[in-house]
């Protein structure tokens, strides 16, 4: 599947939320490259909650990994 240049706004938009991009395997950018903005919206007020309860959350960073933490 070609990537659609005018999706890398999703991919800046998620980066400046705090996702960690250009950490991410092509195939995995290419995904998120799909999302509707509903799904970006989404996923940044998700992140956002996350970050507010850090304290709480953090640790799970090591043991999950993933785009969401």
């Amino acid at each position: 599947m070609p990537t659609d240049p005018g999706n890398e706004a999703v991919l800046e938009t998620l980066e400046a939320a705090g996702f960690p991009i250009s950490a991410l395997p092509d195939e995995q950018q290419e995904v998120l490259r799909s999302l509707t903005p509903e799904e970006v919206a989404l996923l940044v007020d998700i992140k956002g909650r996350l970050d507010e309860a850090e304290p709480e959350v953090q640790a799970h960073t090591v043991v999950a990994g993933g785009a969401l933490f």
